[in-house]
């Protein structure tokens, strides 16, 4: 079993296969990994991880329930299973078996058994957080338009604040923003709004920030050739599954957006285990299904190797399930209609072995054993057959939680992502914005006070000189009335006795007389 072109997955025994191998040739075209919950998927996900890691592959998986974390330290001959796993190593014919640790580095979204890991709201785009978030097509449309207006208007979107505080800018220039994009409604952004809140009490707060994962820290050999062992800590992520299922899309997205083209290597350059995929898929949108099949598709030119691990086949989209050419089946119980429709049709993607009904296998293996069927020469499948899973190197179950800490302590990349950063983005420049424009209105406030005060006091001296002007001017004129009545009233005096009208009439005389 010491071939370095293939690694080792099980078989030997009585009515068993001959062993079985997955050539590193071709491990990049994507793998499944299904079975009923209690019948061996974890254990089978162990050894791959082993394998990978051992022949110099760097490895990617969620640990959902704490106990691959056992990948850390290598198995005891004091452990309760020693004797069951020699006797399995035996019984196939594993003679290279011994025990062995692993690189392993742990990651926590959380930052409570791992190191943190985290990305920016921009790096995740607005398709898989609106994927997250549960949006309509409506929102959907105004997060992208606010993805639009963080590039225009050079508003970074790096954690969730940033995301809230740009859409609450949005909102409050929905009219002219909206001419340009389309309505936007108000109800609408609220609504994203308190979805974000949701997201925030999950604890997506630690999820988005920086600094971000660099993927070069997990695409990494150790000194001594072994492909480092990522290990996610899923036990607490797994109570926000859609968070889970966006995380690990996203990680995927990373990896075929950064990787370059390698074209057919002679072994893959990292290989990415996808644990309880249905979450992945369940009310998945049609565009968010038709990117992860491009992924799958394309990420295999880039040298990685995709493993779904499921419990129904029927899980997996059937354009994906195309895709996965190196399949290991543990047992399906048919209890019900449904049950016995997927064992139907997990039975029919394998190709035949006259030597048995692989319906009825799929029903009969036990714990510990699979159908087994990997990509041969020139990509085609093997016939279908009946193997023995060959026993784990490292311990088989969890580490305590002294064990994890040393290991965490001595990690190589602790310090790196421990404390996180907030640099300036969104939040602190509207922030900013919203500052300067409220010290300018308070300036232009104060300047239309004293303008106001200024006018009034104007208006006030004018009041004044003008009431003076007024009231001598009524003093001329009662004086000069004063003489005119007089004169008036002598006049008519002296026209009533006779002097006087002899006196008029002279007067009017000469009047004439000098026309």
């Amino acid at each position: 079993m010491s071939e370095t072109d293939r690694i080792f997955v099980g078989g030997g025994g009585e009515n068993y296969s001959d062993p079985q191998s997955l050539l590193l040739k071709y491990a990049n075209r994507h793998g499944l990994i299904a079975g009923a919950t209690g019948t061996g998927k974890t254990v089978t996900l162990q050894i791959l991880a082993e394998s990978f890691s051992a022949q110099g592959v760097p490895v990617f998986l969620a640990d959902v329930k704490g106990d691959l974390s056992g990948l850390a330290v290598a198995g005891s001959p004091e452990a309760k299973l020693h004797d069951a796993l020699i006797g399995r190593a035996e019984t196939i014919g594993f003679g290279d078996y011994a025990y062995s640790d692993f690189p392993v580095v742990f990651w926590d979204m959380f930052g409570e058994k791992g190191h943190p890991v985290r990305t920016t709201i921009s790096e995740m785009g607005p398709l898989l957080l609106s994927r997250l978030l549960e949006l309509t097509e409506a929102q959907e449309g105004i997060l992208n338009i606010a993805f639009r207006m963080s590039d225009e208007e050079g508003l970074p979107l790096l954690d969730l604040k940033d995301l809230q505080a740009l859409l609450v800018w949005l909102g409050e220039n929905a009219k002219d923003v909206g001419l340009r994009y389309g309505n936007i409604s108000t109800a609408s952004i609220g609504a994203i709004q308190r979805r974000l809140i949701v997201l925030e009490n999950q604890g997506a707060t630690q999820f988005f920030g920086e600094p971000a994962l660099e993927l070069s820290d997990m695409i990494h050999v150790s000194p001594g050739g072994q492909g480092r062992v990522n290990v996610l800590a899923a036990d607490r992520l797994m109570a926000s599954p859609r968070l889970y299922a966006t995380f690990l899309l996203w990680l995927l997205s990373e990896l075929f957006e950064t990787l370059p083209e390698v074209g057919d290597p002679d072994k893959p350059k990292f290989v990415f285990f996808f644990d309880e995929a249905h979450l992945l898929f369940e009310d998945a949108p049609k565009a968010l299904v038709n990117k992860v099949e491009q992924v799958a598709r394309l990420i295999r030119s880039k040298g990685v190797g995709v493993y779904f691990i499921t419990q129904n086949p029927d899980d997996v989209p059937s354009d994906i399930l195309g895709q996965l050419g190196n399949r290991v089946q543990h047992a399906l119980r048919a209890y019900t209609p449904r049950d016995q429709k997927a064992l139907r049709a997990a039975a029919e993607t394998f190709r035949p072995n006259p030597r048995f009904d692989t319906q009825d296998a799929i029903r009969d293996v036990g714990t510990g054993e699979a159908l087994v069927s990997t990509l041969e020469k020139k990509g085609v499948p093997s016939v279908v057959e009946r193997t023995l899973i060959r026993p784990p190197s490292s311990r088989l179950g969890p580490l305590d939680d002294a064990e994890r800490k040393g290991i965490m302590a001595s990690s190589p990349l602790t310090g790196l992502y421990d404390e996180m950063v907030d640099r300036e983005s969104a939040f602190e420049k509207l922030r900013a914005r919203a500052e300067t424009a409220a010290e300018e209105a308070e300036r232009e406030a104060a300047a239309a006070e004293r303008a106001e005060e200024e006018e009034r006091e104007f208006r006030n001296a004018r009041r004044y000189d003008g009431s003076r002007s007024s009231s001598s001017s009524r003093s001329r004129s009662s004086r000069s009335d004063s003489i005119g009545e007089t004169l008036v009233k002598e006049v008519i005096r002296t026209a009533g006795t006779r002097s006087g009208r002899k006196f008029l009439r002279g007067v009017m005389g000469s009047l004439f007389r000098g026309r």
